[in-house]
């Protein structure tokens, strides 16, 4: 038990706590894009192989061109293209979103690694590191939150700016409209499908950028499958968050942090280093099943408030197909 406590007080190191919040851009990207994707009342299955298909795209772009902020663009475009193929597939062609969700994510993944392969081992091009002058000499709040790079600041942006615009704006309240009752927002003039176009277009855009983040940034470079599960792990982050931005940007964190402590438990359990790595995958599962345990809920019931704050019902029309009578 000593060597868990151990491992438990080091992840409070502020070198520690400046890592995860480094470490967390990828996936911030991801998480606000499916939440918006979601939100509009479409489900993106395909997240784990269209961040990693973008995370090929934009290290491929990035070292030809030998410019790294063009490789963010190019990853944005594909994680863009296969949103739409999600969105195409169920509002025009009628198919279930999470059967072509997964298609994708077979293809985009065995597509991955098939064109990537040549790629395995070249030199990366990073992200340069921007700390901001002043602030990051600030004690603490200044190694934690103001010396990383460009990508990190703009996923915590990201991670504010999805909120203002979700619940600070007439034109989020309408993207929460078509995804919780369609049918009212097309009485009211409300283009449903037309905007589920756009806001699956925008969340596959964000997830094309966390793919790149990882390649460009986290990761910094291209091996076989380097992403691997992450997707999987959003769209658990998505409904452990709530479907509310900063709920889920939480919860990136608290997987973060999963990370850290079974980074940190290697050195006090040699023996189990194989194994140790994977422990923030079944402790999300584990997380989910708490949140939706109906005791708990029961328990919530009593206290609104309280309910408010830990946890959301999912968009009452996600997954659904809306038809225009």
């Amino acid at each position: 038990m000593s060597g868990v406590w151990t491992a438990f007080v080091d992840m409070f190191d502020t070198a520690t706590i400046a890592t995860i919040f480094a470490g967390a851009s990828g996936l911030m990207f991801a998480t606000m894009g499916e939440t918006i994707s979601e939100k509009a009342g479409v489900i993106n299955l395909s997240v784990d192989g269209s961040m990693m298909l973008s995370a090929l795209a934009g290290f491929v772009v990035a070292f030809q061109t030998g410019n790294v902020w063009l490789g963010f663009p190019a990853a944005a475009l594909v994680g863009l293209a296969v949103a739409l193929i999600v969105a195409l597939g169920s509002i025009k062609l009628s198919l279930n979103q999470v059967a072509v969700g997964f298609v994708l994510f077979a293809l985009c993944t065995e597509l991955s690694r098939f064109l990537g392969n040549s790629f395995v081992g070249r030199p990366p091009v990073g992200v340069p590191a921007w700390g901001i002058p002043g602030l990051k000499s600030i004690p603490f709040f200044g190694p934690v939150l103001f010396d990383h790079n460009v990508v990190v600041y703009l996923s915590y942006l990201t991670v504010i700016a999805t909120y203002v615009f979700m619940y600070r704006t007439r034109k989020g309240l309408e993207l929460q409209g078509i995804g919780e009752r369609p049918e009212a927002a097309h009485s009211r003039g409300i283009p449903v499908n037309k905007l589920r176009y756009l806001y699956t277009a925008l969340g596959g855009a964000l997830i094309g950028v966390g793919g790149a983040a990882f390649s460009l940034d986290v990761k910094l470079g291209w091996s076989d499958r380097p992403t691997r599960n992450l997707g999987w792990i959003v769209l658990a982050i998505v409904i452990f968050g709530g479907w509310h931005p900063l709920r889920a940007a939480i919860g990136v964190l608290l997987f973060g942090a999963l990370q850290a402590f079974a980074l940190n438990l290697q050195p006090q359990f040699p023996s189990l280093s194989q194994v140790l790595p994977s422990i923030p995958f079944p402790a999300m599962i584990l997380a989910l099943v708490v949140v939706n345990w109906k005791a708990l809920l029961r328990w919530l019931d009593r206290y609104p408030w309280l309910r408010a704050i830990l946890r959301s019902d999912p968009p009452t029309a996600i997954g659904t197909r809306f038809e225009v009578n």
